[in-house]
């Protein structure tokens, strides 16, 4: 999560918009494309997946099916490197510590294993 949050404002997302993203679904910042790619995002992401019939028709209307592939490839690589680096406790650097601590700790986020200690802290 500070990985992808450090990257999103390195590519210039702007932090009001950023920091209303656990308000997406009616924050006017966000797009009806970029509410439906979170929805899915979300969706995707769950145990089991909750990808429905009527999410894929809603994600079609704002993006192509190669769009689509790209996000679903998103979600499953980002998954696979969640469940990797929280299985290994893989240490935060410098930067990804500093974004959580910033925009993220309100929202529950704190570095726990990945502040440097390894897999017993």
């Amino acid at each position: 999560m500070a990985h992808t949050a450090g990257a999103a404002l390195r590519l210039g997302i702007d932090e009001a918009k950023f920091d209303a993203i656990w308000e997406y679904p009616t924050s006017p910042l966000y797009t009806p494309a970029e509410r439906v790619a979170l929805d899915f995002a979300l969706a995707a992401a769950a145990q089991p997946s909750a990808v429905s019939d009527a999410l894929m028709t809603r994600m079609r209307e704002h993006w192509s099916e190669g769009q689509i592939v790209e996000i679903a490839a998103t979600v499953a690589l980002f998954g696979f490197m969640n469940r990797w680096n929280d299985s290994m406790a893989t240490p935060l650097e410098e930067e990804p510590i500093e974004v959580g601590a910033k925009h993220l700790a309100a929202h529950g986020w704190s570095a726990g294993k990945h502040g440097g200690g390894g897999a017993g802290e």
